[in-house]
């Protein structure tokens, strides 16, 4: 059995680089058929903007959802997913731990009615312009203006999904949060809804490149905790925005850093 295992090993690696080529290629395709043919119908047909945003939505959920179960049933990863039924709410502010390139992936295919902050960029490129664009979610470029953005998206309905971090955790694993997700919770008012994500082994994180699969298939474990309650940070700093936000963040990073799915690395 051994021995066995010893020569279906690279076989399977093998695969399963090919198997993320695919995946990859699969998803930048998918994009540019969005773009060139689902929202163009979706221009003609829905005049409103906010209906219109909100079907666009729908459309990446479903696509991102299929996109996770193709990765599946290629070999490329497998998931435990708890506590999901907590993201079918409205005007949600949504924060979670990055260690892979997928995770937004994940999460989308989860929440309803979704809302990102998305690097400028991204509403240049040919392949996620359109989805960007068609779904209103908001750029990273608004400059002071994106708290207010960010706010105003929840109270009208939407369940933003940040990751505080920035950028994806690198591989020894330290984390360093920015304030501006701190900042929205504590001067909209508006609970944080954290989720842990854990993958083992890492992969299609920072600092390594796609082809580089690890020994054997990404294990992802993801779990919606409880709502952080802002109000008792509002309190402690006495109404003071700038002080509660930042003690907030530093409860986060400590959160992030400490907590782990229950199903971690099952």
């Amino acid at each position: 059995m051994v021995m066995e295992a010893r020569v279906i090993a690279p076989f399977d690696r093998g695969w399963r680089v090919i198997a993320t080529g695919i995946a990859f290629s699969t998803f930048g395709i998918g994009g540019l058929l969005l773009r060139l043919v689902y929202f163009p119908l979706l221009d003609l047909a829905v005049r409103d903007r906010a209906r219109k945003a909100r079907l666009a939505r729908a459309m990446v959920k479903r696509s991102f959802a299929g996109h996770i179960e193709l990765m599946r049933v290629l070999g490329i990863l497998r998931y435990t997913i708890t506590g999901a039924e907590k993201l079918r709410r409205e005007g949600l502010l949504i924060l979670a731990n990055h260690p892979t390139l997928i995770d937004v992936v994940f999460l989308v295919s989860l929440v309803p009615n979704a809302d990102c902050v998305v690097k400028s960029r991204l509403a240049r490129n040919p392949f996620t312009r359109g989805p960007v664009r068609a779904t209103n979610y908001l750029c990273n470029d608004s400059g002071a203006g994106l708290i207010e953005d960010c706010i105003r998206s929840i109270r009208a309905g939407s369940n933003l999904v940040i990751f505080p971090e920035g950028t994806r955790t690198p591989l020894d694993g330290s984390t360093h949060l920015q304030r501006g997700a701190a900042n929205v919770a504590v001067r909209g008012g508006i609970d944080v809804t954290p989720v842990l994500i854990d993958c083992r082994p890492r992969s299609l994180t920072k600092g390594l490149p796609w082809w580089r699969v690890p020994a054997r298939r990404m294990q992802f474990s993801i779990e919606v905790r409880d709502d952080i309650a802002v109000q008792p940070f509002l309190v402690a700093a006495e109404g003071e925005a700038a002080l509660a936000a930042r003690r907030l963040t530093d409860h986060l990073q400590s959160y992030f850093e400490t907590e782990k799915p229950a199903h971690a690395g099952a």
